[in-house]
């Protein structure tokens, strides 16, 4: 199954490093497969609030997402992002194709105490 690195980045003033980080990233995760999904694009916030900006990584499993994130290569750099840029980061393992919430439902509900 995909799997998704997703970072929730606040504003930060423009700095050399963040440009260095964003130059030498790409290089990083192609060895894992991994690739931008959403990269320094407008987002539309329809509930709630979310300040900054999203960045998505996809990946297509959760062992190349967690190769990449422990990698020389990516730990190297880190430090580029994370001396300006405060955020939240999170790795996610995707659903399969075939994925049903009806079918995610009816277990819910089969947790459910009787009325």
């Amino acid at each position: 199954m995909p799997a998704y690195v997703i970072a929730h980045l606040q504003e930060a003033a423009p700095h050399p490093e963040i440009a260095e980080y964003v130059e030498r990233i790409g290089a990083t995760f192609e060895p894992y497969g991994g690739r931008f999904l959403v990269h320094v694009t407008q987002h539309e916030v329809k509930e709630g609030s979310w300040p900054g900006h999203v960045v998505m990584i996809g990946f297509p499993g959760i062992a190349e997402a967690r190769a990449w994130w422990d990698s020389p290569a990516y730990q190297e750099i880190a430090p580029l992002r994370s001396r300006h840029i405060a955020g939240d980061i999170i790795m996610v393992e995707g659903v399969p194709e075939d994925y049903d919430p009806a079918a995610t439902a009816r277990a819910m509900r089969e947790t459910l105490p009787a009325d």
